[in-house]
């Protein structure tokens, strides 16, 4: 099978395509074949060496974290050959790959009517429910705040604010206020010129610079969740987020997305209904994953860049 692969830190330059055999399911495991795969922040990061600390100088290193594909081996009742799944192989990067195996816990099928391109291109809508959901706790009515809100997860964010009930503001590049309609949102606002914002009760930060200044946009009993922080200053960027968590007011939640079967399911259910739809910006074919690294990084990407590996 081929897979993508870096044996140094540094640009999309150093990934390249090399081939392997196809992994081995264990007792209770599922092989995937993928389809697709979205190019995510992280992997970009990861890839710079920026997070050098916990990715190690250990290489060749594999890229990926989400797939969406076809059971070859289920492994487990709850899947047969031939389903179409959704999911994650977790913390550890290597979906860019023709055959996964993953754990049946991280995967569950994919609704009907979305392909695999534009399955892989909603994934990070786990990151949102969990966000809301769980950590922020939406409710109808309040005032939300989605920053980078044309982004992977921003997208599908505002579409989920909106099906929650919430009034949501999404900050994006002025070329990107014609899509913040589309999404629904009920206020759109250039990030460059944002003028006189908030007080919001929850504002989704999937960017992660400047925190302290987004911070301050929130009401007294708002709520902060932060999924990104600033790889140009991480000690300084995290340490603000450590210290604002343990406010009683204007609390500041920070978590890393690990999507569940559960999770998924309930995405699934969202994207049935109509309430979340995909946004793939551009798809590129496994070959040119350096190009979709760099596409992602020059920034104004609307949705998701995907890489196809059918």
């Amino acid at each position: 099978m081929r897979y993508a692969t870096f044996d140094r830190y540094g640009p999309p330059e150093v990934l390249s395509v090399t081939t392997g055999p196809v992994p081995r399911p264990g007792p209770g495991e599922v092989l995937v074949r993928v389809r697709a795969v979205s190019v995510n922040g992280g992997e970009l990061t990861a890839r710079a060496g920026k997070v050098r600390l916990v990715t190690g100088n250990k290489f060749p290193q594999r890229m990926g974290v989400d797939l969406a594909g076809e059971v070859v081996e289920p492994g487990t009742s709850r899947f047969a050959a031939g389903d179409l799944v959704w999911g994650s192989v977790g913390r550890r990067l290597g979906s860019a790959a023709e055959y996964v195996v993953v754990p049946p816990e991280r995967i569950d099928h994919i609704p009907a009517g979305i392909d695999e391109l534009r399955a892989a291109a909603l994934l990070a809508g786990t990151t949102a429910i969990t966000a809301f959901r769980d950590k922020a706790a939406l409710e109808p009515g309040e005032r939300l705040l989605v920053r980078g809100a044309t982004g992977g997860v921003g997208y599908v964010a505002v579409q989920l604010g909106k099906a929650m009930g919430a009034h949501v503001t999404g900050l994006a590049s002025a070329a990107n206020l014609d899509m913040l309609k589309e999404l629904g949102a009920d206020e759109l606002v250039d990030y460059r010129a944002p003028g006189d914002l908030g007080p919001f009760d929850v504002i989704l930060d999937t960017v992660g610079t400047g925190l302290p200044a987004v911070h301050r946009l929130l009401a007294r009993r708002g709520r902060m969740v932060a999924i990104a922080f600033d790889v140009d200053h991480p000690a300084r960027s995290v340490g603000y987020i450590a210290a604002q968590s343990i406010r009683r007011h204007r609390r500041i939640h920070a978590f890393s997305g690990d999507p569940t079967a559960a999770l998924l399911a309930e995405l699934g259910r969202w994207v049935t209904a109509g309430a979340i739809r995909p946004y793939v910006d551009r798809v590129f074919p496994l070959s040119d994953i350096a190009a979709a690294h760099r596409a992602l990084e020059q920034g104004g990407v609307r949705g998701k860049v995907v890489v196809d590996l059918s």
